[in-house]
């Protein structure tokens, strides 16, 4: 129907698969099409299997002389080294860990408006998460700061430079923007957005979860101070992780109890932190190397961790185009975000659509009913929902393809929603 997949580029999709069990299962002798990603992934069969090692060998707290203890620590600084690994990190001291993205936003702003003056400026984008508006908002609330807001392309679906050097002016203290949009899939140009910040003498705290599945990522190279993103979307445990610059995380001061150690990022990150998890994000990273080598990749992590990224783009923008010219061809359906095949680099495969004559929620269902899991809402991008105009509520309709999916179970949701939007169409014509 939509051409054969043997034209696909070579990429070890079943083996992939295979390390993935979630992929396997059934209901009622249906499979499961995972195509809610976007807000959270499976999990390869090594995450789980750490997780239970570490609660059945290793559970202690930190601190202790004996060994169960001293494991639990070693645990943490590996999982931590490996994230550093993973995003470029100069150090793993740039590296905290807490329970989501949103929290530590939160926490992390908190520490940042503390060194603001009323009338000092936050850069606030139209097109993120709320997870990376709200905390600013709320900042901005407590010590009488201006809030900015910045709008997206409607025809790039991007933050352009040029929009950015309109808002920012002389009393620009933070810009908070995305890697890629949770609802358009849209990547923006953080390099270069960066730069202009840095020129105005901001600092820039970008969100990167939504990119974080699907991009290699090099914070040294996008010179940004701040990265937040959530391991539970790439393949792993939920947490979330903020990088920043250790000289500015040296500056900052930290919310914590008094007894709490001061060194770095420990401060940063309040309680008992989550051991098992941490094990659990140790064998994430570990999942790209693995990938890398299966690839052929046979040098370091981080070439491995390049390796895997490259492939697996290649390997979802196949898959994104699919589904975006079928829903083009889907009668009544308006996909909002990049569809040009030319521009499918700058996008994730996150695809969100609405249709002229069935509710977001109706679609959702319909799939729900046939094992096909995609999401529909406004999915936390409220202020990129409220500037297309659509119902804040009902939103639209996403579908996230990760790397484990398959141009077979793209043209079955596409084949699902034919059916029923003609069945929808019947029925109304009665």
């Amino acid at each position: 129907m939509r051409g054969s997949e043997s034209n696909e580029m070579s990429f070890p999709i079943e083996r992939v698969r295979a390390e993935f069990p979630a992929l396997a299962l059934t209901d009622g002798g249906r499979p499961r099409i995972y195509l809610d990603n976007p807000a959270g992934t499976q999990v390869p069969k090594r995450v789980a299997e750490a997780t239970a090692r570490a609660l059945l060998e290793t559970n202690a707290n930190l601190g202790g002389y004996f060994v169960t203890s001293r494991q639990a620590e070693q645990t943490i600084e590996d999982a931590r080294e490996r994230v550093a690994q993973f995003l470029g990190a100069a150090s793993s001291r740039e590296i905290i860990v807490g329970p989501s993205m949103t929290s530590l936003t939160f926490r992390l702003s908190r520490a940042l408006a503390r060194r603001l003056a009323p009338g000092d400026e936050i850069v606030v984008t139209r097109m993120d998460h709320d997870g990376n508006i709200s905390p600013w908002l709320a900042a901005a609330a407590d010590r009488g700061l201006v809030v900015r807001w910045l709008d997206f392309d409607r025809d790039s679906w991007r933050i352009e430079p040029s929009a950015l050097d309109r808002v920012l002016t002389h009393r620009t203290r933070i810009v908070a923007l995305n890697y890629a949009s949770n609802l358009t899939g849209s990547i923006n140009d953080v390099r270069t957005l960066v730069e202009r910040i840095h020129a105005a003498g901001a600092l820039a705290y970008v969100d990167a979860v939504q990119f974080a599945p699907h991009g290699f990522i090099d914070v040294a190279h996008l010179g940004c101070d701040f990265l937040a993103c959530s391991s539970y979307k790439f393949f792993g445990p939920h947490m979330g992780i903020v990088y920043g610059r250790e000289s500015l995380l040296e500056d900052l001061e930290a919310y914590k109890v008094r007894p709490a150690t001061n060194d770095l990022p420990w401060r940063f990150e309040l309680g008992t932190p989550q051991i098992e998890l941490f094990a659990a994000l140790g064998a994430t990273i570990a999942y790209y190397d693995w990938l890398g080598e299966e690839l052929g990749e046979q040098g370091d992590t981080r070439a491995k961790m390049r390796a895997a990224f490259a492939a697996s783009r290649q390997w979802e923008e196949q898959l994104a185009r699919r589904l975006i010219e079928g829903l083009q061809h889907l009668e009544g359906t308006t996909i909002f975000g990049i569809t040009d095949p030319a521009s499918a680099e700058d996008r994730v495969p996150t695809v969100s659509f609405v249709h002229a004559a069935i509710s977001t929620d109706d679609i959702a269902k319909a799939m729900a009913d046939r094992n096909i899991f995609v999401w529909s809402g406004n999915n936390y991008a409220l202020e990129l929902v409220r500037t297309l105009g659509l119902n804040e509520e009902a939103g639209v309709v996403r579908i996230g393809a990760a790397h484990y999916n398959t141009a077979a179970e793209i043209d079955a949701t596409l084949e699902a929603l034919e059916e029923y939007v003609r069945s929808r169409a019947a029925l109304s014509s009665r």
